[in-house]
Parts: C-alpha cells; sequence; structure tokens
C-alpha cells in the first residue's frame, strides 16, 4: 500500500445523456452539490419521494440541505436516464445495512458524498461500492487504524513515515468503505470469508484534496473507466 503518488487523477466528460452502459464498464459520476456548476436545489426538490423531502426538511443548515437535494436530485436524473424513465417515478428499496436498490433492472449503483462533492458508481449486472473523502488532518490516527483496519494494513499505516501518514491512512479508510458497501453488509455488518470472488478495489483522486475507492468484482483498471458529469443546460 502507498500514498497518492501512484493514484490516478480523473478526468470528467461532461455529457448531456447517459452514454450507453455495457457489460464489464464502470461509469463513476461527478455530482456538484455546491458552488459553480452545481443545479439549483429548489429545482429538484419535485424529483424526490415524499421521505426524502423529509429528510432534507431536518436538515437545519441551508449548505447541507442543499448539498442533499443535488445528491439526491442528481442520483434520480443519472439514473432515470439509463432506465429512460422520469426521475421522480424511481421507487428505492433498502438491503438490510440500508443500501439502496432498484428493483427488477440489472442496474447497480452506490452514491457517496464527502462535502461539496458527490460521486455515484454505476455498473450492469454487479454490485459496486463507492467511497470518497476530503483528506484533512484526524486525530487519533493511529487508534482508529488498529481498530478499524486488518492488522496487517493497520501497521502499514502506523509505520508510514509522518508526512505519508495521512495518504495511507485515507487510501485505506476508502478502501474499507467501498468494500463494504459493495455488497451492501455495512460499516460494521459481518464479513464473509475470502472468496475466488471478492471485490477488487481501485482508487482515484476525484478533484484536488480528495481521494475515491470503488469496488466491485472484475474492476477494470481507473483508465478504463468512463468518468462522467451532467451538462447543466
Amino acid at each position: 500500500m502507498q500514498g497518492f503518488a501512484d493514484i490516478h487523477t480523473l478526468e470528467w466528460d461532461k455529457v448531456h445523456h447517459t452514454p450507453t452502459l455495457h457489460a464489464g464498464d464502470l461509469h463513476l459520476w461527478k455530482i456538484a452539490t455546491a458552488g459553480q456548476g452545481a443545479p439549483r436545489a429548489d429545482e429538484l426538490w419535485r424529483l424526490l419521494s415524499d421521505a426524502e423531502r423529509e429528510r432534507a426538511a431536518r436538515l437545519r443548515l441551508v449548505l447541507h440541505r442543499e448539498r442533499y437535494l443535488r445528491a439526491q436530485g442528481g442520483l434520480r436524473r443519472i439514473l432515470a436516464s439509463y432506465l429512460d424513465r422520469q426521475p421522480e417515478s424511481l421507487v428505492f428499496l433498502r438491503g438490510s445495512a440500508g443500501k439502496p436498490y432498484l428493483k427488477d433492472t440489472p442496474l447497480h449503483f452506490n452514491l457517496t458524498t464527502s462535502g461539496d462533492l458527490a460521486l455515484l458508481g454505476v455498473s450492469l449486472r454487479e454490485p459496486v461500492g463507492v467511497d470518497c473523502e476530503h483528506v484533512r488532518p484526524r486525530t487519533e490516527l493511529d487508534a482508529v487504524a488498529r481498530r478499524m483496519f486488518p492488522p496487517a494494513v493497520a501497521e502499514l499505516v502506523i509505520a508510514a513515515p509522518f508526512p505519508e501518514r495521512l495518504g495511507h491512512f485515507y487510501r485505506a479508510w476508502t478502501a474499507l468503505e467501498a468494500d463494504v458497501k459493495s455488497d451492501g453488509r455495512g460499516l460494521f455488518g459481518p464479513k464473509s470469508e475470502p472468496a475466488a470472488d471478492s471485490p477488487q478495489i481501485h482508487h482515484c483522486i476525484p478533484q484536488p484534496g480528495f481521494v475515491a475507492a470503488v469496488a466491485r468484482v472484475r474492476l477494470p483498471s481507473v483508465q478504463q473507466w468512463h468518468a462522467l458529469m451532467l451538462e447543466e443546460t
């Protein structure tokens, strides 16, 4: 395991419509949840379900509420485009650990948010997990590593030279999160025994200051991913 020096920085293609998703493809979407290029949050309100609107209304800070609206609205717009449906018509169900899914479709997806950034991984027939993190200093880094990572990974993080330790930590953390989100068991759910079809995990830098990981069985190299953004009209 290394820090960030060998991680590929993504270049995003702005598109008006979702491209065709083939078996084996990995589509990774960047959704702006704040700042320049982000859609108006109030225009996305009508796309959400009653439960999603209720959750948004409970967020007291306007910034947090608008981030949520843009992430959920972007999720619905993108998935609906693949399925040729209206965004507001999508009905999300949830697995035992809360991972959302759509019934009766081969489309698999996973949404992750961190600050002003949201990423959506989309896959055909194969479950996918995505995590992104804003890289910033953390307290008790060594203790968190020992508690959350496998012993060998924790020791690599702790033994890294101090200037590089934070990068090692976030690489391990995003890998952990993407792994548990790929099969929907959740961060503290029981892990099954290692198998031949355990997820592969690759990292990328979606934008400066952030690192992300994607987990999926038979995952193509990062250079083969389709890195996409919706072009706002």
